[in-house]
């Protein structure tokens, strides 16, 4: 007789295990885990860390205690300065509708006392520095901005340079809003590369670096300005001192809240250059 083997008994079955799901996206299935809280984490919840992935939580807690880098004086590090190569494209781009188009651009942009407090076309303020009276004229600023762009975009950062640009520009035609004949036209970029000039010598004093170099090339240029016939000396000088006095109040801001008061000094600029303009408008309708 054979024996028979005892029956095994039947095992239960063991569950299947459960698939993790994203903590931020619970519709969607993952393996993947943050090395640093690991809970798991999609593909669009993966952030490279060191050694795999961590998810966005942890990467912005990490980043808390990293300060950021700055630039010379307390702008965003600027690797490469676009908003001068910016401002060089708008300029030739501006002359070139210029050539085409004969008087009519010009005409729109170019500055002129009358046009602005009596016809009320304040624009004109700043789009005169956009437009420009001949090759040499705007040769000579795109070179100038090229010079010194870079430098003063890379001490300041993007939005502090621009700002530095466009306030001295209006330094320059508020000035000649108040001493320009009212049948005067002025256009060019020649009071924002003048202010350039004052931020360029301020910010090397500021640095204690030699600034001889930009004490002539101020001298001859201003010297130019007063012996050529037909260049504006309100736009020139009042760039220049809107651009070296705006330079200054970021240059030598207190370090302890530098953004604030680096804020202060450009909307205090705009506000004084803006009740300028309102008290020249008063006294010519008086």
């Amino acid at each position: 007789m054979t024996a028979q083997p005892p029956s095994t008994p039947p095992q239960p079955e063991q569950p299947a295990e459960a698939v993790p799901t994203c903590f931020r996206h619970p519709d969607r299935e993952t393996w993947v885990r943050c090395q640093r809280c690991e809970r798991p984490i999609c593909p669009d919840c993966m952030r490279d860390a060191a050694v795999g992935f961590q998810c966005p939580e942890c990467v912005a807690e990490g980043n808390r205690g990293i300060r950021l880098a700055r630039s010379t004086f307390g702008g965003a590090v600027v690797r490469t300065p676009f908003v001068t190569w910016t401002l060089l494209a708008v300029n030739v781009l501006v002359f070139g509708a210029q050539y085409l188009t004969g008087d009519v651009v010009s005409g729109l942009l170019a500055m002129n006392p009358y046009w602005v407090l009596v016809d009320g076309e304040y624009y004109r303020l700043l789009s005169a520095a956009f437009g420009h009276f001949g090759v040499f004229h705007i040769l000579f600023n795109c070179w100038a901005l090229y010079v010194t762009g870079p430098y003063l975009e890379r001490a300041f950062g993007h939005v502090r340079f621009v700002a530095l640009y466009l306030i001295s520009a209006l330094g320059g035609s508020v000035l000649g809003l108040w001493f320009d004949s009212a049948n005067t036209f002025s256009m060019g970029a020649s009071g924002a590369i003048f202010g350039l000039f004052g931020a360029v010598f301020v910010v090397g004093r500021r640095l204690n670096m030699d600034v001889r170099g930009i004490i002539v090339l101020l001298v001859i240029n201003l010297a130019i300005t007063f012996l050529v016939p037909g260049i504006s000396w309100t736009g020139h000088i009042g760039g220049l001192i809107t651009g070296a006095a705006l330079a200054a109040g970021m240059a030598y801001a207190p370090g302890n809240n530098r953004t604030l008061w680096h804020v202060v000094a450009i909307a205090g600029a705009v506000v004084l250059l803006a009740a300028l303009v309102v008290v020249r408008a008063v006294t010519l309708t008086l």
